[in-house]
């Protein structure tokens, strides 16, 4: 590790900046996508964002149906502190413009009882000394165990957010500062083992290894498959808790659009880009335009010095570029690994369902087959892991009275030929087949025999949806796998070197797969614009708003870590 780091550090960022600000087109309104724009405008630059669909937020979706209000993508809000330093770089905070709620519990977890009506439930609470309490309750002295692990986990996290995650690695100078040097040997031990052997290796009891190892679906992966540096995820929902945004990770689009417009960035909703324009410039190509077609048909063509792909990356340069001017190539993407895909399903229930928690997760016995079957593109087996949302349970608007809403996501492979999904059961064979499986499961494992009758609403998604509503690369729900290959400096980056002016954001490239790291993203490529190669966030400007807003408060202990800004929170 020590010998490769400075051979790295040695490598420079390939062209010079584009420092002046000028028209800027960003292409896709997802949460990098905003992000991105309003970062920029804040920098200067005259923005306007092209969204293929008619509503935003990408995978951060919605969907909306006799009163009850779907998340149909990110449902966990983890690494507060990052989201809201983004809207501090926007002059405003998540406390003014976001409602968020501890849960508690933090998720409920279900596992199989031999096959039996019911299945065996295990409450998770936030606070590192409650997850100790737990272990120790479930075998003596995995308590202490586990305290070595959050340690470790922490450590993980806080150099990540240091050195790696907001490094846009134009030079690679970072990693041989001295805080990195001295837990090299350590690094690279977690760099070259799977997340699950660094589990197994330290608990031996089953469900304590999953609560640990499930983290890496987040990551688009497998426990067998995420490097153990990851861990750090155990950091985030054991340790620091996890919140949620009054309103669904919909009030969370609607607050960035609302930021961002105050910024004056530009949307158009329903346009389709066709092609990022180029022209000669010395050493290669530069941007010149984008070309675009509205929801009518029409052909516009938007100039542009700066343009950034804020949508899948596989789509933005096979799609929008010539071969001869693409950062990856087709051989380089077949050995690429898309992360996995799943089948999600949206369910409006007549009647409560109290048993289950705000987010609940449903374990199989056997883990490592579950996870060979969606890693190798097989059939899921009848009963699977699934998780599953009942926001209804912390946010009243979100279903009529009387009702609640449920969000199912089946971790599934990669394959769009599995089909897309449909309304009230009408999508393809494959993917409500695996729909119809997860609500048996569910109502087998909670006790509830007559699930399937209550069911008001009901819509699925398979992974044709997500490569034809997103444009994911191989119907990917999250974006490429977090494997060693695919993380920190070996993902790709943000930068297009062979066109000056194009740069890129999003769960494709560097950080990676999530709200927060998408968001990371954003301030890469402004760094990126403005020729800033420092490896950690950029200082915030004072904000123009206050840190409470009336008629709420400031929970007390919800500073967001590592900051001095409060996040408002109601404890419910």
């Amino acid at each position: 590790m020590k010998r490769l780091i400075p051979a790295l550090a040695r490598k420079g960022s390939g062209r010079p900046a584009d420092n002046a600000s000028g028209p800027c087109v960003v292409i896709g309104g997802g949460i990098s996508g905003l992000a991105t724009a309003g970062l920029l405008a804040k920098d200067g630059h005259a923005v306007t964002v092209l969204e293929q669909q008619e509503q935003l937020g990408g995978r951060a979706g919605r969907w909306e149906r006799d009163g009850f209000t779907f998340d149909t993508g990110p449902s966990w809000y983890l690494m507060p502190e990052v989201i809201d330093h983004w809207f501090k770089m926007m002059g405003t905070s998540a406390a003014a413009e976001l409602t968020l709620t501890r849960l508690d519990p933090a998720y409920k977890l279900w596992s199989a009882a031999g096959g039996q009506q019911g299945a065996d439930s295990t409450v998770v609470r936030t606070g590192r000394a409650a997850a100790v309490d737990l272990f120790e309750s479930q075998q003596p002295r995995s308590g202490a165990q586990l305290e070595k692990y959050l340690d470790s986990a922490e450590l993980a996290y806080t150099l990540a957010k240091k050195h790696f995650l907001y490094d846009p690695f134009g030079t690679l100078r970072g990693l041989v500062t001295p805080a990195v040097l001295r837990h090299a040997p350590r690094l690279a031990q977690l760099l070259t083992r799977s997340l699950h052997g660094f589990v197994a290796g330290r608990f031996t009891h089953p469900l304590q290894q999953k609560i640990l190892g499930y983290p890496a679906v987040f990551l688009g992966t497998s426990p067998y498959k995420a490097p153990s540096i990851y861990h750090l995820m155990s950091h985030l929902d054991l340790q620091d808790g996890v919140l949620y945004p009054q309103g669904g990770f919909a009030a969370v689009v609607d607050a960035m659009e609302r930021v961002i417009r105050r910024a004056g960035v530009q949307i158009v909703a329903g346009a389709t880009v066709t092609q990022i324009v180029t022209g000669p410039a010395d050493g290669g190509a530069r941007c010149e335009a984008v070309a675009w077609r509205d929801r009518d048909g029409v052909e516009h063509r938007s100039g542009a010095k700066l343009v950034v792909g804020a949508a899948d990356l596989h789509h933005i340069e096979s799609a929008l570029l010539p071969e001869t001017l693409r950062t990856r190539s087709a051989k380089k993407w077949a050995k690429t690994d898309p992360g996995i895909s799943a089948v999600l399903v949206c369910l409006g229930v007549r009647g409560g369902l109290p048993q289950l928690a705000h987010h609940n997760l449903l374990f199989t016995d056997d883990w490592q087959d579950n996870f060979a079957r969606i890693v190798d593109g097989q059939a899921l087996a009848d009963t699977t892991s699934i998780y599953v949302c009942r926001p209804s349970a912390t946010d009243s608007s979100v279903a009529p009275a009387g009702t609640e809403n449920l969000f199912l996501l089946v971790p599934a492979p990669a394959l769009p030929q599995w089909g897309r999904g449909g309304f009230d059961g009408g999508g393809s064979s494959h993917v409500e087949k695996v729909a119809d499986a997860a609500i048996a499961q569910l109502a087998i494992w909670t006790n509830t025999p007559d699930l399937a009758e209550r069911i008001m609403v009901r819509r699925s998604y398979g992974p044709a949806d997500f490569q034809d509503d997103v444009n994911a690369w191989q119907g990917s729900a999250l974006g490429l796998a977090h494997t060693l290959r695919q993380s920190a400096f070996l993902r790709p980056g943000n930068v297009n070197h062979k066109v000056s002016g194009l740069y890129y954001a999003g769960s494709s490239v560097r950080p990676g797969i999530g709200v927060p790291l998408c968001m990371i993203s954003a301030e890469l490529v402004l760094k990126s614009v403005r020729g800033d190669k420092t490896g950690g966030p950029l200082a915030e400007p004072e904000p123009d708003v206050p840190a409470s807003v009336s008629g709420t408060t400031v929970a007390e202990g919800m500073r967001a870590p590592d900051t001095d800004h409060a996040v408002r929170v109601v404890v419910p």
